[in-house]
């Protein structure tokens, strides 16, 4: 809900030539509803505020606890407030004015460092407690809000966002080369893997479930929590399993709809969004309040070339959700005249770094620009289902299946699905054939070639760096039983996905909030035997079951299709693709980019590409990387 910021001065009292001024001020320009500091002689506090939820309405932060003495700058949304309420022995009297800042300073009175384990919700705030010259610190374990540091020999400072750091004396904007390297040599969509450093030397980020503790100049930095179940759940029968599921899936939707404003929601035609819209308008209907969906589809002269398993317009299902479920308004986005090349700046300059999305980045934007023109206060996604709520690959748990020999239930089960499917059992068998035992064919090749200059990839040793990481280097194996904790304790992940949520928040004084992701759901969802995922021919069958009468058939029985967005990014870049030769051009004769990027690469793929685009070409991985490279050429002269 808020932009925080501070600093703390080791060896003497802060002075206006530091630059806190400016520091501050660069913290007010974002979007916010008040603005306040605090501030003693060695130590300042700021705080941006968006009010979002009814308790932060003329909520003042930074906030001094009087007792204590402690003071706390938050940007925090916390979701297990009673749950707190009864471990910290808070009266009725107290509860419906405390704010989440509030409620976390209580916390730590009573846990200290402790006090990130406890907490559920989006987070990120620092507490700074003058007596002991101590500064606590902490991230929620999903990422969802940021918080960046620098740490200098007299003073340590930190901020929600990172431009506004280089306003304090003695940070300057310089290259962060060790992440850039990563950026580079990373040919899936993935950014990095450290998730310490940014692109900018010497600023730093504190990584997704981790706090800091500074004291007497001196800085730790702790892991802390875990997303694995301390068990597995057994239940009597699968009806038991699908009440129980959305008895803590519901209660994840009620948490994220706590705000005195409208609510929006991201919705395709797929399964995770149309589950949490299903939820969250019966929901809302309760309070008075309509749900506000927000779908892209593509520009109305977009001709879909996409196999018939594929459908890049999603409207037709979006439409069956809304008149289904009720008490939802559609809003279709085709966004005329955006592309991704028309959007590099901005979407950049909110990110603060490159990025590699460009398909879906124009339009994400728009959507979150839309639905904070409307008033929207907290937009609902379903980003995280994939690996929480509609986990369950059909495939996959059937080649789990033929791995332990369990061949009748493997007989029914490809039975059933071909059926469902309407498709031969000879065409299943050889798909989880070729997951048992893939074949070798051909030597591997990254999806997108890496777009590093070999020299500054050898000088940086980047990929001695990432042999570790299964990031698209060499040949991964899917493991079926591990893919849930892989995705879930890869911060690498969480922190790229949720920067680029809490980013949006502050630029338009939104919160993005995914209820498929509260901790509680996903612990549960862990718990559950693989066999709720995948029943009776069905892949993702727990929230097909859970979703019965509250979606549409068409989409919650659809195995036959999915939907593709952004698929339309080709013919949206057609109109520019000269402009866009042009900029690649002058990149392979800038000696700057020439360090850092594969510049013979670059016109290699321009040359396979071509001058002649076909929307077809939306998956060549030339163009692709020629995208790719365009960003970081674009993020390297905004450093000069």
């Amino acid at each position: 809900m808020s932009v925080i910021a501070g600093v703390i001065q080791f060896d003497r009292p802060l002075q206006p030539s530091d630059g806190t001024a400016d520091f501050m001020e660069a913290v007010r320009r974002f979007p916010g509803n008040a603005f306040e500091t605090w501030e003693e002689s060695t130590a300042l506090f700021g705080c941006q505020s968006q009010w979002i939820t009814p308790e932060s309405v003329h909520e003042r932060l930074p906030f001094r606890h009087g007792q204590s003495g402690l003071v706390i700058t938050a940007d925090a949304i916390i979701d297990n407030r009673g749950q707190l309420f009864e471990q910290l022995g808070i009266g009725c009297d107290r509860k419906n004015g405390l704010t989440d800042s509030e409620l976390i300073l209580l916390a730590y009175l009573k846990w200290g460092s402790e006090t990130p384990n406890y907490l559920i919700g989006d987070f990120a705030f620092a507490i700074w407690d003058e007596s002991r010259r101590l500064l606590f610190g902490a991230r929620d374990q999903l990422g969802s809000r940021t918080l960046y540091y620098h740490r200098g020999r007299n003073r340590f400072s930190f901020c929600s966002v990172i431009h506004p750091l280089f306003s304090l004396a003695g940070i300057d904007k310089r290259l962060g080369e060790e992440r850039f390297a990563e950026f580079l040599a990373i040919p899936t969509l993935l950014d990095a893997v450290d998730v310490h450093t940014t692109y900018f030397a010497d600023i730093y980020q504190l990584p997704p479930a981790h706090s800091f503790t500074l004291q007497e100049g001196k800085l730790t930095v702790a892991k802390y929590g875990s997303l694995m179940p301390e068990r597995r759940l057994i239940l009597g029968s699968d009806d038991e399993y699908v009440e129980a599921f959305k008895d803590i899936f519901q209660q994840s939707i009620r948490a994220r709809l706590r705000t005195f404003k409208q609510v929006g929601v991201t919705l395709s035609g797929g399964l995770d969004s149309g589950s949490v819209s299903a939820f969250a308008a019966g929901m809302l209907a309760g309070e008075g309040k309509s749900l506000q969906a927000y779908s892209y589809i593509p520009e109305r002269d977009f001709i879909d070339w996409t196999p018939r398993s594929m459908f890049a317009d999603e409207s037709p299902y979006i439409q069956s959700v809304v008149d289904h479920v009720g008490n939802m308004n559609a809003n279709y986005l085709d966004f005329p005249g955006i592309s991704p090349f028309t959007e590099i700046d901005e979407w950049m300059d909110g990110l603060e770094a490159p990025y590699k999305n460009f398909e879906n980045a124009f339009w994400v934007k728009g959507i979150h620009e839309e639905a904070a023109r409307q008033g929207i206060g907290v937009l609902l996604t379903g980003a995280r289902g994939n690996y929480s709520i509609s986990w369950g690959s059909a495939v996959g748990y059937y080649s789990l299946l033929l791995k332990r020999l369990q061949w009748l239930q493997l007989y029914r089960e490809i039975s059933l699905y071909g059926r469902r499917l309407g498709t031969g059992r000879k065409r299943i068998v050889r798909a989880i054939r070729q997951q048992v035992f893939p074949e070798k064919d051909a030597p591997f090749q990254p999806g997108v070639p890496p777009i590093i200059e070999p020299e500054f990839a050898r000088s940086s040793g980047v990929f001695e760096k990432l042999s570790p990481y299964d990031v698209g280097l060499r040949e991964s194996t899917y493991r079926m039983l591990t893919e849930r904790e892989d995705y879930f304790g890869n911060q690498a992940v969480l922190n790229m996905q949720g920067t680029i949520s809490a980013k949006s928040s502050y630029r338009l004084g939104i919160w993005e909030r995914d209820a498929t992701s509260d901790i509680r759901l996903i612990q549960f969802c862990l718990s559950l035997p693989v066999e709720q995922y995948v029943k009776d021919g069905f892949g993702r069958s727990l929230i097909r079951r859970a979703t019965e009468h509250r979606l549409p058939d068409k989409v919650r029985l659809n195995q036959r299709t999915r939907g593709v967005q952004g698929m339309d990014w080709v013919h949206r870049t057609i109109p520019r693709w000269r402009s866009i030769e042009e900029e690649l051009r002058a990149l392979c004769g800038d000696e700057r980019a020439a360090r850092y990027l594969n510049v013979v690469q670059v016109k290699e793929s321009l040359g396979q590409v071509g001058p002649d685009l076909g929307p077809e070409q939306a998956d060549d991985p030339h163009l692709k990387l020629l995208m790719r490279s365009l960003i970081a050429y674009r993020f390297l002269k905004r450093l000069q």
